[in-house]
Parts: C-alpha cells; structure tokens; sequence
C-alpha cells in the first residue's frame, strides 16, 4: 500500500501541477521505504498555495519535470493500493492527470484507494493536525510539508484501526455494520462517499453498477442514456476543461456502446 501526499500549484486538477510528491510504500512484511521528489511545475504557484506549502519558483527552478521522472514514480507505485488524506478527492485525480499528460496511462481499475480523511470525517470530523492530536495524543510538527503530512496520515490510520476495531455504525441503509477494520477492500468502501466511477466524482457508479452523471443538467442521468440522446454532448465533454482520466473513461463507454 502507497501512502502519499502532494503538495501543488493550486486546486485546479485539470491545469495545476504538482510541485512536491512523498510516497511511503508499505510492504506486506510491514517494512516501509520512502521517496520525495520536489518537482519543477512549469506553471505558476498560486499565492495561496505557496502561503500554505512555502515553496516557491525559485526553491524547484532546476528540479526535474514530472515528466522527467515519472517512469520511476510509476516504476515505485507498481501493483500498489493508494492511500492519503483527502487523496480521493485531489491526490489521485492529480497523480493521474500528471501522468497522463506525461504519456504514461496510470491504471487505476483494479487499485483500492483508502481516503483517512474520509474514515476520520464519518468517525471523529476534523482536520489531519486535529486527527493526529486526538488519535496520537501528541502535536503535529511541520504540517504541510509532505513527508510530515503523509507520514502522520499512516500513523492516523493505524491509531484508527486500534480505535476502532470493535465499533459498529448504522449505515445509509440502516444496516449494523463493523466499518473500519484491516481489511483493504473495507477500509476502500469506508473511505468513499460515492463509487465514482472517474477520479473526481463527476461520474458515478448507480446501484445498478451503471455510470451516470453527477453535475450539471444531466445529473442523475445514465451516460450511456445521455449520448443516446444527446451525443453531441460526448464532443462538448471532450473539448471542455475536464480532467484527461474523464474523458477517457467517457471514450471506453462510447466505444463499448458502438461494441454493443
């Protein structure tokens, strides 16, 4: 499993770009080996991002390129779950786009993805610095730096899986069910609010296991029901500012639809 955070130009997953990336990569055995690239974006940081994180131009200007590296980064995350905090909803979209525009098709498919800040939100709703005090009893020291965070987000979901263990909670459907335990494919399906069927949500899984809309005047809609109908909205999601794993996943059901 790969514990990692990044800290980036902004928000933007479509057009930031990543500046640092720590990766703890925790073996079956228990062991843990870690890397940290610090990333030349060729692309501006936002005043608020470097506020938060405090690298500027000046500290990467003769840093690598993603692109530069990310056959290694590619080569460390292999057969790896991924895990962090708040990473379903922007480290992994970000990690992916980065590879994508880097020529490299990232697959995600058969991966888990282990969001702590979602099982920490359903249990005890704060934020990382207040996780870490509440589950570890101790100060967090140098948050937003990436190892810093990244490694306070492992310690925080090992606390949780001690914590937790023997708890049960009533879900959505008003079943009893024991949610947080060592298991990859539970703490995956606890860690989600939707089962997106891209990174970002925007497209979602119905209970039927059919991808549908989750924005705009299609939401709620099946996609496939929509480009039967509409399919020139296929040509408009291509051309708009949607994120690159979007827009290939919307080419696999327009391509498995011609299939049928």
């Amino acid at each position: 499993m790969a514990f990692f955070d990044i800290e980036s130009t902004g928000l933007n997953v479509s057009k930031d770009r990543i500046i640092e990336l720590c990766i703890i990569k925790v073996n079956p055995n228990g062991s843990t080996e870690t890397k940290t690239w610090l990333l030349n974006p060729d692309y501006p940081i936002s005043e608020e991002a470097e506020s938060i994180h405090g690298i500027s131009k000046e500290m990467i200007a003769d840093k690598p390129t993603f692109k530069q590296v990310a056959k290694d980064i590619y080569r460390f995350l292999n057969n790896c779950d991924l895990a962090g905090y708040n990473s379903n909803r922007f480290d992994i979209p970000m990690l992916v786009e980065e590879f994508l525009r880097a020529g490299i098709d990232f697959e995600v498919k058969n991966r888990r993805f282990i969001d702590v800040q979602n099982i920490f939100m359903k249990m005890e709703p704060r934020t990382l610095k207040a996780a870490y005090r509440f589950y570890l009893q101790k100060e967090l020291k140098n948050a937003h730096s990436a190892e810093a965070d990244v490694m306070a987000t492992y310690e925080v979901l090992k606390a949780q899986l001690d914590r937790y263990k023997e708890a049960k909670i009533t879900d959505k459907e008003g079943n009893v069910i024991q949610p947080v335990k060592n298991d990859m494919d539970a703490l995956a399906e606890f860690s989600s609010h939707h089962r997106n069927a891209d990174l970002v949500g925007q497209i979602i899984y119905n209970k039927k296991g059919e991808e549908m809309f989750n924005f705009g005047k299609h939401k709620g809609k099946t996609v496939e029901e929509v480009f039967r109908k509409e399919p020139s909205y296929y040509d408009w999601m291509q051309k708009a500012d949607f994120p690159l794993y979007t827009k290939k996943l919307l080419t696999r059901i327009k391509l498995r639809m011609a299939g049928k």
